[in-house]
């Protein structure tokens, strides 16, 4: 069996200090979560950032700050910056992380419905412009997959030659507008990778303990953190995180 990997997703782009306190937004705040959460054995720190009014930003400048200080504290922690940013940035914008050169990024497989009007846009030829600057740096992509269709895309992106492998999937399940996080959804997308890819498992709210569960029994890796989830306890908090 693989060693486990964790990844800590530590604030996101969406969660505020009006959900959780905890929530990080200044370069001192990230560096506290990301080295706290490597202390308890995380390996990966999914990295979003804010600025320190928490406003989310893809600012090159900003992310640059907040590598060099983590490092600094946490050397051997890899650092996987998001390319998924907010709703509504452009593709320059959130592809802004990706020219620090770093070991791993996200790369985002599909559009989803996040919920009202907000729709999280990632055409085809979006999918092959990340792609495309993230090879170009020997970057490896972590293919996030909110639903079936997903990781359909990607594989057809694979045999065309826009993504190369091996292939390393993250299943992002739970979202409003993606699949839901139940044991038959996580095995439906477990069964739709190649043999000889590997997986991570984020789930959303009330869904992430359980999916970390089936993921640790069945080999694979688990993201955890605030982004996806801010209170363990069932009551109106997490309730807010899920339909």
């Amino acid at each position: 069996m693989e060693k486990l990997i964790i990844t800590a997703a530590i604030c996101g782009a969406e969660v505020t200090k009006e959900h959780t306190k905890a929530i990080p937004y200044s370069i001192e705040e990230i560096v506290r979560e990301a080295c706290s959460a490597y202390s308890e054995g995380a390996s990966i720190i999914h990295l979003h950032v804010r600025e320190d009014d928490g406003k989310p930003t893809q600012s090159k400048d900003r992310f640059k700050m907040a590598i060099e200080a983590i490092k600094a504290k946490c050397p051997d922690v890899i650092i996987q910056p998001s390319t998924g940013g907010a709703v509504g940035m452009s593709i320059d914008e959130r592809a802004q992380p990706i020219e620090l050169i770093p070991e791993m990024a996200t790369l985002d497989c599909g559009t989803l419905n996040f919920g009202g009007d907000e729709i999280f846009i990632n055409t085809e030829n979006d999918i092959k412009e990340f792609a495309k600057r993230m090879q170009e740096k020997n970057i490896k992509p972590e293919l996030e997959c909110f639903e079936k269709g997903h990781i359909d895309m990607v594989l057809r992106l694979y045999k065309r030659g826009f993504i190369k492998g091996p292939l390393h999937f993250s299943f992002v399940l739970g979202v409003n507008g993606g699949m839901n996080g139940e044991l038959r959804d996580f095995l439906f997308m477990k069964e739709s990778i190649p043999y000889d890819s590997t997986y991570s498992v984020a789930g959303v709210g009330r869904f992430e303990l359980p999916l970390a569960v089936y993921a640790i029994l069945d080999g694979g890796h688990v993201r955890v953190g605030l982004e996806d989830i801010f209170i363990l306890k069932k009551d109106n908090l997490q309730n807010r995180m899920v339909n």
